[in-house]
């Protein structure tokens, strides 16, 4: 009798056994396969949320098929107090493993609303932007610019006021191609987010803040940040020096700056680069003047503020080192900071017959061999002018 109640134990361990074996096997596929999301979403987790609460959003949203399980896989893997705050962008069919990575692994987050300062050539604008899950694209909330925001008949969007006091917002400074590092340094002052000001005395030289787009956190020093960007043109600047063509007029990555500053000046047509740039390098092999606007004009602002009117005669005369009517080669340095493009531009210019080009009322140029063609190009753009 003992042995018969014994072995149906043995059998009924035995199959209890085999029935756990089975439902962790479930259990794990469950946790690992692909998961039923069928669009991805932007998942907040707020500050001392807990995996429990997370689950549940989670289970609500329809990204998993099971909360209790999502928590027991986190348990298991030890990252139940690995959760972090920040707003987390959930691809579709993210496996229950994908998810407690993507919530757990730390860093910026990768959805939600943005706050970006952009600073252009000659105005700073403030963007409240939102990530779009669905799309990946970015739907703009509010803009305004900084320095009007306050003046009598300019408010500050609500939506910016609610946003700056999320803790899950994310900040973010663009810096477009040609800005001057005057500009980029008085645009920061607009950046509320950072911490810190640049001293008159210890301002970067000009050219060496990289256009480039920057994340930042509430609190960031402001000198952080213009060691980032310093840091990324460098770093440009000796890939793309080592990638030059041969036999270029230029012999330093000095020179390339300037010349690719000059090059961001004159076009912004990306497809244009190229032919802007061939067009300096063959005035430079043929010894002639670079006869160019935007050096004149840094040369009478300093790089500071914006001329907001045409160049006088007495400018285009001036001895200043930057006129480049009466100089020969290149000023003694940069005018702008220039981007990739224009740097590659710079090195590995097309090959043309072309040392001229103006204006050609679509935003592009015409370009010419000769002085006469040029000369008919001129006429053109002088007729469009009249017009407009």
């Amino acid at each position: 009798m003992w042995r018969s109640i014994a072995s149906n134990a043995l059998t009924l361990f035995i199959f209890v056994l085999i029935a756990l074996a089975a439902v962790i096997g479930w259990g794990k596929n469950q946790y690992t396969s692909e998961g039923p999301l069928a669009e991805a979403i932007c998942l907040r987790v707020p500050q001392g949320a807990t995996f429990t609460k997370v689950s549940a959003d989670l289970e609500d949203k329809g990204a998993v098929s099971n909360a209790s399980i999502l928590r027991i896989g986190a348990k298991y893997t030890e990252k139940t107090a690995l959760l972090k705050a920040g707003a987390f962008l959930v691809p579709e069919g993210s496996s229950m493993e994908e998810i407690v990575d993507i919530v757990t692994r730390g860093g910026a987050s990768t959805c939600g609303t943005e706050v970006v300062y952009r600073i252009g050539v000659n105005r700073t604008q403030v963007q409240v932007r939102e990530l779009d899950p669905a799309t990946q694209n970015y739907v703009v909330s509010a803009e305004f610019q900084p320095g009007e925001a306050g003046e009598e008949g300019e408010t500050i969007p609500d939506v910016f006021t609610k946003v700056r006091d999320a803790s899950d917002t994310r900040y973010r400074v663009s810096v477009a191609e040609g800005t001057t590092v005057w500009r980029v340094v008085e645009s920061l002052k607009d950046v509320d987010v950072l911490e810190g000001s640049v001293e008159a005395d210890e301002m970067p030289a000009e050219g060496m803040l990289a256009p480039d787009s920057y994340e930042v956190v509430a609190g960031s020093d402001v000198d952080d940040l213009i060691a980032r960007m310093i840091e990324a043109q460098k770093t440009r600047i000796d890939e793309i020096w080592a990638n030059r063509s041969d036999d270029l007029p230029i012999s330093t990555p000095e020179e390339m700056l300037t010349l690719a500053s000059i090059i961001e000046k004159e076009t912004g047509i990306p497809t244009e680069r190229r032919q802007v740039a061939s067009v300096f390098v063959n005035r430079l092999n043929q010894g002639m003047r670079l006869q160019t606007d935007p050096t004149v004009i840094y040369g009478v602002t300093n790089g500071v503020g914006y001329l907001g009117r045409g160049l006088r005669q007495s400018e285009l005369q001036s001895d200043s080192p930057y006129n480049t009517y009466v100089i020969n080669g290149l000023p003694p340095a940069p005018i702008a900071n220039p981007g990739v493009a224009s740097m590659e531009a710079a090195v590995n210019p097309d090959s043309t017959p072309y040392i001229f080009f103006v204006a050609d009322g679509t935003g592009g140029h015409a370009f010419a061999e000769t002085l006469a063609e040029h000369n008919a190009n001129v006429a053109k753009w002088r007729k469009i002018e009249a017009e407009q």
